[in-house]
């Protein structure tokens, strides 16, 4: 692919194209209007767009299926040595800059496939508040899954496993549940069996980048693209709750249970950074919905209102019901009333008896 692209860029222009195809494209909407836009795009142009989504889509697995199991694996020798080489510290920089770029690529080109119909332009400020968030997400989930497989090494597999097999079936769970037809349109020229194959191969890489981020393309197997492109922001809020919370409870078991290992390491403090660093790449996950995002101007709703929204519902959850209220504030006037009646029934007895006794004096 390489040589090819290089021998068709060197190529363009030289010789007159037989033919071009011709592109519609949207503008974002500006004050309520959107205006088309068409245009020509010839055979080398064409072929150099197809090879750089391909260039995008290998980013992406040679970033998770190659540079995160490497990165990983580095930084648990590091951790047993006790002792980072500057050979070892270049290439684990350069692994995760390798996992920060395919996330990248991944983020774009979820935004790429969702809004086909438009022209989008990403700016400067996106792509930073992007590598941000990823660096942040990546850098903490790779640490923390290091640091409680080097305490606990049989308990790590459980924790991949149920990770990695619980991202691979959730797509084949959804296209069960939803009784639709085996997908036959993915390649004219792949049998029943090779469909199958191509789609675990798809749900196997959605599983890996699950493993370390969270995945911004979402496999619909349903679909007739594969992808689900629509803005589940309820699946991103619980993505990233539940991951919190397995990143605090490997944390508190590695705190339980470190060795000597960690002897100079104040735990609490690198507990504290680590907790802090994955809310630092989920705040940097917010700004870019919020205000970096290309497309936020088709949004149904925004990610503002999507927090609102939720924490509408756990105050109403947390919220106990207006009629035990008024049964407590019942109970509670209840022993204040009795008492007044007791008091008030004493006094009026009391008088009772003076009159009683003033009665029999007179007699």
């Amino acid at each position: 692919r390489c040589v090819e692209v290089f021998y068709i860029y060197f190529r363009a222009g030289r010789v007159e194209e037989p033919y071009v195809s011709i592109t519609k494209k949207r503008q974002m909407p500006k004050d309520g209007y959107s205006e088309e836009i068409e245009k020509e795009v010839g055979q080398a142009e064409g072929k150099l767009c197809t090879h750089r989504s391909a260039f995008s889509r290998a980013s992406v697995i040679q970033a998770f299926l190659g540079s995160a199991p490497q990165l990983t694996l580095q930084l648990y020798i590091c951790v047993l040595q006790q002792e980072i080489t500057a050979a070892r510290s270049i290439f684990m920089v350069l692994s995760l800059l390798s996992i920060v770029y395919g996330a990248l690529r991944c983020n774009i080109l979820a935004i790429k496939i969702k809004y086909d119909d438009y022209d989008i332009s990403v700016k400067p400020a996106a792509y930073l508040c992007i590598f941000m968030w990823r660096s942040f997400e990546i850098a903490t989930r790779v640490t923390v899954l290091v640091l409680f497989s080097s305490v606990l090494q049989i308990w790590i597999l459980p924790v991949v496993l149920v990770n990695f097999f619980g991202f691979f079936f959730y797509p084949w769970i959804l296209f069960w549940q939803s009784k639709s037809p085996f997908p036959e349109n993915i390649e004219k020229a792949l049998s029943r069996v090779g469909t199958t194959i191509v789609l675990c191969l798809l749900t196997f890489l959605y599983a890996g980048i699950n493993m370390f981020c969270w995945s911004a393309v979402q496999v619909k197997l349903n679909d007739p693209d594969l992808i689900n492109k629509s803005q589940n922001w309820y699946r991103l809020t619980v993505y990233y709750m539940l991951r919190f919370i397995e990143n605090a409870f490997l944390l508190l078991m590695w705190y339980i249970y470190k060795t000597d290992v960690y002897l100079y390491v104040c735990a609490p403090l690198l507990v504290l950074q680590l907790l802090i660093s994955y809310c630092m790449a989920v705040l940097f996950m917010l700004v870019f919905y919020q205000f970096c995002h290309p497309c936020k101007k088709l949004f149904s709703s925004s990610i503002s209102d999507g927090l609102l929204s939720c924490f509408k519902f756990l105050c109403f959850i947390c919220k106990p019901p207006t009629s035990t209220i008024l049964t407590d504030k019942a109970e509670v006037k209840c022993p204040e009333n009795t008492d007044e009646a007791r008091s008030s029934s004493k006094t009026i007895d009391s008088q009772k008896g003076i009159s009683h006794q003033s009665v029999s004096s007179n007699a």
